[in-house]
């Protein structure tokens, strides 16, 4: 399934790619010169197509924990000054449509205008473009937790659906960040929850555990 976040670009792009294909097949196929260009379209086009894909997950219900809210890789986990941080990169080949990690009310939503370095590296967070969703958990007792969506390298706009007042269900869709990028979740520290990632894992959005409170705390 491809994703409604992508348009326009799920639209145009592919597009472009099959009408440049279906030229060259016309006026210079079989020329020798057009076919490892035609190759090459059609691997731009598959790799298009696959950037936006949405795959069908099922996401099993869990008050005790907060899932991942995004694919790919873990490069940073921070737990200092009362605060938990969990930072995952996104490559091009990553799925990146973002997913609530817990049942939560949208508290806000706010949108910082920023620059575009690697998403890899750490103080991407704090100088790239970025929307940060605080949330409020519904299950007791209720805290406030924060997924930030910040820009790449390559990436140049960052879908949210999402807006306060909204109630999300665990691993409901909310967004997505066209192209490389980063995707972090962060919540207080505490002795009644433990981090279930390292960094260089890799994780899936509302499939991989994040966060696993003690038994009866998020009921």
């Amino acid at each position: 399934m491809i994703t409604k976040y992508g348009l326009p670009q799920v639209a145009v792009y592919p597009g472009i790619l099959v009408c440049a294909i279906a030229a060259l097949s016309v006026f210079a196929l079989p020329k020798l010169w057009a076919i490892p260009l035609v190759v090459l379209l059609l691997i731009i086009l598959i790799w298009a197509l696959s950037f936006f894909r949405d795959p069908s997950r099922d996401i099993i219900s869990d008050d005790r924990v907060l899932y991942s809210p995004c694919d790919g890789t873990v490069t940073e986990v921070v737990s200092d000054n009362g605060i938990i941080r969990v930072s995952v990169f996104l490559s091009i080949y990553n799925v990146h449509i973002n997913r609530a990690p817990c049942d939560a009310v949208v508290g806000s939503v706010v949108y910082k205008k920023g620059q575009f370095r690697s998403a890899h590296a750490p103080d991407s967070a704090r100088v790239n473009e970025s929307n940060e969703l605080v949330l409020t958990t519904k299950d007791t007792p209720a805290e406030s937790i924060i997924v930030r969506q910040v820009s790449g390298a390559i990436a140049r706009r960052i879908v949210c659906k999402a807006k306060a007042g909204d109630t999300l269900v665990q691993g409901e869709r909310f967004g997505m960040i066209k192209f490389g990028s980063r995707t972090e979740l962060i919540l207080s520290a505490g002795p009644d929850r433990e981090v279930c990632v390292k960094p260089g894992d890799k994780v899936k959005a509302g499939l991989t555990v994040f966060i696993r409170y003690s038994d009866g705390v998020m009921k």
